[in-house]
């Protein structure tokens, strides 16, 4: 079972990135899909999730209007959507997929994570 996150890279201030999250080894079509990430020194924190029809949608305060997660269970591939991106975006992004409500903001709660994509926004 393997999630891999791509898409990460430089972007200024005010610009976008997509990432990208695809699945091997299993599906996750039942499953909750979400995105964390963690800068240098400060612990993982939760950014969005959506539930398992992608009907819902939870978001960080931090990020609500400004970045959009969406799935295709077809292609067992989740994404998040960055735009008007800010320098304290900057961090590495992880994806990660669980049995747990979207509103759960605890890395713990989820069982499987990939390897992380890095974003950087410069100002």
């Amino acid at each position: 079972v393997q999630l891999a996150e791509s898409g990460g890279g430089l972007v200024q201030a005010g610009g976008s990135l997509t990432l990208s999250c695809a699945a091997s080894g299993r599906t996750f079509s039942s499953y909750a899909r979400g995105w964390f990430r963690q800068a240098p020194g400060e612990e993982r924190v939760f950014v969005a999730a959506i539930n398992w029809s992608g009907l819902s949608t939870y978001y960080a305060d931090s990020v609500k209007g400004r970045f959009s997660i969406s799935r295709d269970n077809a292609k067992n591939v989740v994404y998040l959507q960055m735009n008007s991106l800010k320098p304290e975006d900057t961090a590495v992004y992880y994806c990660a997929a669980g049995i747990v409500d979207i509103t759960t903001v605890r890395p713990s709660e989820y069982a499987y994570w990939g390897q992380g994509t890095q974003v950087t926004v410069s100002s």
